[in-house]
Parts: structure tokens; sequence; C-alpha cells
């Protein structure tokens, strides 16, 4: 569906985006992540036909961006950072004057402004000014602007950027209703928006692609199974003395654990079997022993802050 090779983008002397490749299959639901100024939005603005890149190339359903960019622009829903709206026309004006922009007929633009209107759940402020909206309805208008012609592809640049948090929740739900029928790219640094929404992620780090696979195989490979949490009933520094003496390992307790520890292995050897038995038969009461799993949001942390890019 959207096919990015080699994209390259400078400005003058500062790199924004460097050998950016990646692919987004039909009926995805991708979060593109990165820190702010990661290249998200130049990427976004590239992939829509808004700006050429240096070097590298960018098609959509088969059409190359830049050779056939009104095949490509039929195809795209684009919700920028900051909604193309205009505050002295009321809702239903602006909804139809981008439907003549997108070329939709005439006789069937008040049906799909209509639709656009339904689904996002702005019927009621329709003949209202748009500068006269609150920031939660002026969004769902710019999504609606997106949706008009019933895109393959929609593309949210930080849909929910400065929204209290019903409105973050409206939005939210409004994105998963959409993505049961297109193929979503959310691009975004709030990682509960990716976690929430998409099933794909790729990050990008100072210009640079650093991961592109499903949530769950990224922070499946990111166990930290050479770390392990270790809760018990009768908790006491002398059994992290002797865990560490006897099996010549690190042991650590985070401030927030007052019945536990982690154990970080250092050598290949699997000593976790010897570890669990030796806590059942001393009797501590073991309760919980288990790898020490990454959130997305340290996946995250720790890929955006990795010297190395991929």
């Amino acid at each position: 569906m959207i096919e990015v090779k080699g994209l390259t983008k400078f400005y003058k002397q500062i790199r924004a985006i460097e050998d950016v490749s990646f692919t987004v299959e039909k009926g995805d639901i991708v979060g593109f992540l990165g820190p702010n100024g990661a290249g998200k939005t130049t990427t976004m603005k590239i992939i829509t036909g808004f700006m050429p890149p240096d070097s590298g190339t960018a098609k959509v359903a088969g059409f190359d961006v830049f050779e056939n960019p009104m095949e490509v622009k039929r195809r795209i829903g684009y919700l920028p950072e900051n909604p193309p709206l205009y505050n002295d026309m009321t809702v239903n004006d602006y909804l139809r004057f981008v439907a003549e922009i997108k070329g939709i007929e005439s006789k069937k633009i008040g049906e799909e402004t209509d639709r656009v209107s339904e689904s996002c759940g702005i019927k009621e402020v329709r003949k209202r000014l748009i500068a006269h909206l609150s920031k939660g309805f002026r969004q769902r208008v710019g999504i609606a602007q997106a949706i008009l012609g019933n895109p393959e592809i929609v593309i949210f640049d930080e849909p929910t950027i400065g929204l209290d948090p019903n409105q973050v929740f409206e939005v939210r739900s409004l994105i998963k209703e959409l993505a049961r029928e297109k193929t979503i790219i959310l691009s975004t640094h709030i990682l509960p928006e990716v976690e929430m929404t998409c099933r794909k992620v790729i990050v990008i780090h100072k210009g640079h692609i650093v991961a592109k696979e499903h949530i769950e195989d990224l922070l499946r490979r990111r166990t930290k199974i050479s770390e392990m949490t270790v809760r018990v009933k009768r908790f006491s520094i002398e059994l992290m003395k002797q865990i560490k003496d006897r099996f010549d390992v690190k042991v650590n307790q985070p401030p927030e654990m007052d019945n536990g520890f982690n154990i970080i292995f250092e050598s290949p050897e699997d000593k976790r079997e010897e570890i669990a038995k030796y806590i059942v038969d001393s009797g501590f009461g073991l309760l919980e022993f288990r790898p020490v799993t990454l959130s997305l949001e340290d996946v995250f942390r720790e890929l955006t802050t990795e010297e190395k890019t991929a």
C-alpha cells in the first residue's frame, strides 16, 4: 500500500531524515514513533506530496508520489499537526469547500459531508463557526476533512496534542473506529496513543529508522531474560546477600519494591531453577519469579537514546 525507499531530506545543512525505508500493508494500523525533531513530520509531508525528498522514492498503491501526485492524493487523507481550518467559516461550509477541492461530484457533496459528520460526531456543530468550537471539536472537524472522499489511507500527525483527557479519549476512539476499514498511519511521540491504537510500530530517531515490527514482537524481543524480578513473603536484606554470594549474580532493590528485588545475570549459565529452589527451600516464601519485561515506553527510551542507529 505504501512503499518508502531511501528517503533523505536536508534543510540547508541540517539532516532531517536519511535513508528512511519502510512499507505499510493494506489494513495496517501503524504507529510512527519518534521524539520531537526525529523526522516524523518531514517523512509524512514527503509521503503526502507536500514536499519533495532530496533522494529516495515514495509510492502509494503503486503510484509514485511525485510522478503521479493526483492519484496519490485521491488515496490519502491527511490530518497535519495543525488542522487546516478556516475560522470564519461554518463547519458545514468548510466541509463542502474541502469536498469541492477534492473533486467530489457536486451532487454527492451533501451525502458525503453528512457521512463524515456522522462518523466524526460533529452533526450538532455543523452550523457553528469553526472559531467558536472547542479544540476537541476542531480536531474532529480536521479528521472529517481528512476522510472526505473515503480515502484508503489516513495519516494522522500528532492528532491528540493539546487536548484534555476526555477529548483525547474521544479522538482515540474515533481513530480506532476508522481503523476497521482503512489503512492508518499515526505519527506521534505519545506512547499510549500507539499502545491503545496500533498493531505495528516504526520508530525513527535522529532521522534514521531504528525499529520496524509488531508491538508484541518488539516487546518480546526486548524482554530482559538476563534480569529477573523476585518477590517473597518474608523479605530480608540477608536473602539478597545470600543470593548474590551463593550464585555469583548482581542484585538490586528498586525503590518501589518493598518485598522483593531484581537479579542480574552476568554469565550465560542459566541459574534460575537453582535460585528459585533455594528461595523455596530456605523458607522465604516465593511469590513471584519472572523476567523483567520492558514497556513500550522503556523500549522507546532505549531505542532513542542509543548512539548507534540501525
